[in-house]
């Protein structure tokens, strides 16, 4: 075994998981006495609290990371499959965030949550601080840089413990990004043009829309895990690639659990073919989060639903032939008691003429990233929906219908996510190896080594998480609290590592023709949409408060 591992490592791994288990459960403690004296969490309270309820789901969430890794590492030990390429990144990663819950976790940039802001003691992890400190040392992160160096190529989830299967579907998608969509990623970016359709035809008969869908309705069957492998293989070439599939996977799950035979017979099979494009419209001018609060109305006029309002931030809205959309069909509600899900078919439309719909028109939202599918507004008025259309015949259900996709929506995004963040470390690392100052390559530089080392550390952690929600999911298991601890620090992760990247690159990285830009830019929406940083803590906070196992 390399001299750099550290003796035992399985077992530090386990202390450091268990010691952070413990302090999170500590800081649950903490916050219930202000959120939840009497043993009911209070609403109020949990808002003036923010702060700290939100410090627990970030503490929550690291030290699942690091129980996550702990397993891992525990089940290539057992196999002899534990080696420095897995074991350096995993210490690394142990000691860091160990330091952090002891001395402050990074919120954000600004909103640091420390020990002390709840009265605890965060000197209780020196002693396996200090065990775990020569695994962080600098030749660790200099030999996590070699190793890096000569993976370059390789498949990043290689000895990952992927089955046969799966690890052929990473190899798969791995060589497909690279042959496909790494090399026009960013021209199709700063042009800002659509996917090309050639692309989504690919991609259709690779089985990206059907991935996890039933072989009955034409999909593959499989799990979770898949879908993650997929979208990481994807986004690791463009975040616009590895998102195409996010959409058809809500609506598939929407039209399963909720929709009538008929519904399924008529969208099913032509959405996981690739036939029908989907597309989430949901969110409103005023609401954002608050889907409650939507004011978008469908009013009955015999066998037709008339649709009123406006929709924004519509992902691919244009280009798609179906819309799950979320309406408010009982006027007298003020809640989300009154909401309706509709399965909305339009025609397709184009980049000049993106709705010709009847009762329906709208316009491009310029944005800095996220590009390929395009993001709008859209305003209704009078666009009628079949009633047989309305999902599952259900009227007012549609809010408890949409809570039901959102587990799988953040563990897509966390993938997504780590697609975005491993693009970032590829770049960086190439940059960083090529580029020479002062007669070597700036990668022999400790503060250079030290962010690639550190970005690949992370990454490691974020895959472990959001691959334990994926098998949760797949157990069939709720799994909203792993899902979005997921989410939660993979936004993270995507911004630091493609933050690193610009920064390695200098000012080279700050021009529009490089991918670290573009990089950048795509990280920054990972921690908005799917439930902003903000409102994933106060959800993960909330059911940990609440007794969640």
């Amino acid at each position: 075994m390399c001299d750099l591992i550290l003796p035992d490592l399985t077992a530090l791994l386990d202390r450091a998981a268990h010691a952070a288990e413990a302090f999170a459960d500590e800081t649950r403690r903490a916050v219930a006495k202000l959120t939840a004296p009497d043993g009911k969490v209070e609403r109020r309270a949990l808002d003036a609290e923010q702060h700290v309820v939100h410090g627990l789901a970030w503490a929550a969430a690291y030290a699942q990371t690091l129980r996550q890794t702990a397993v891992w590492a525990a089940e290539l030990a057992s196999q002899d499959r534990l080696t420095e390429r897995e074991a350096l990144p995993a210490q690394l990663l142990a000691f860091e965030y160990l330091n952090q819950l002891a001395g402050g976790v990074a919120m954000n940039q600004g909103e640091v949550f420390r020990p002390g802001d709840l009265g605890l003691d965060g000197s209780r992890f020196s002693g396996l601080i200090d065990t775990l400190r020569p695994g962080a040392s600098q030749a660790v992160k200099t030999r996590i840089v070699a190793l890096l160096d000569a993976a370059r190529g390789q498949m990043s989830l290689e000895a990952s413990g992927l089955d046969e299967t799966l690890q052929h579907i990473a190899d798969q998608f791995t060589a497909f990004t690279a042959r496909k969509i790494t090399p026009f990623a960013q021209g199709w970016h700063l042009r800002d043009e659509l996917i090309p359709i050639e692309l989504l035809t690919e991609l259709a008969d690779l089985g990206v829309f059907g991935l996890t869908a039933p072989e009955a309705y034409g999909g593959s069957g499989m799990g979770k895990i898949a879908m993650c492998v997929v979208s990481e293989a994807l986004s690791r070439g463009w975040i616009g690639a590895g998102s195409l599939g996010t959409r058809s996977e809500i609506a598939v799950e929407l039209i399963l659990a909720h929709g009538t035979e008929d519904q399924k017979t008529r969208f099913l099979d032509k959405i996981t073919r690739g036939d029908i494009i989907p597309t989430a419209v949901f969110t409103e001018p005023e609401t954002g989060s608050d889907l409650g609060a939507l004011r978008t109305r469908a009013d009955r006029a015999g066998e037709v639903w008339k649709v009123t309002g406006a929709k924004t931030w519509i992902t691919h809205a244009a280009r798609a032939d179906l819309m799950t959309l979320l309406v408010r069909t009982d006027p007298a509600s003020k809640d989300h008691r009154g909401l309706t899900m509709l399965l909305a078919e339009k025609p397709r439309g184009t980049s000049s003429d993106p709705f010709p719909a009847a009762g329906m028109s709208g316009g491009e939202i310029g944005v800095i990233g996220y590009r390929g599918m395009k993001e709008y507004e859209i305003a209704f008025d009078d666009f009628e929906v079949p009633d047989a259309n309305v999902l599952g015949g259900a009227l007012g259900q549609g809010f408890s219908q949409l809570m039901a996709t959102f587990e799988s929506a953040r563990i897509q995004t966390a993938a997504r996510a780590i697609g975005v963040g491993q693009a970032a470390l590829d770049t960086a690392l190439d940059y960083a190896l090529q580029r020479r100052q002062f007669g070597q390559p700036i990668a022999h530089f400790p503060r250079v080594a030290n962010k690639l080392a550190m970005m690949a550390a992370e990454l490691l952690g974020a895959r472990r998480l959001a691959w334990f929600a994926a098998r949760a999911k797949d157990d069939g298991r709720r799994c909203d609290l792993e899902a979005g601890m997921a989410k939660l620090t993979a936004a993270r992760i995507a911004w630091t590592c493609a933050d690193n990247g610009v920064q390695i690159h200098g000012g080279t990285g700050f021009a529009l023709e490089q991918p670290a830009s573009r990089l950048l830019a795509d990280a920054r929406i990972l921690n908005i949409f799917e439930g902003a940083g903000e409102i994933q803590a106060q959800v993960i906070a909330r059911r940990l408060l609440e007794g969640a196992n």
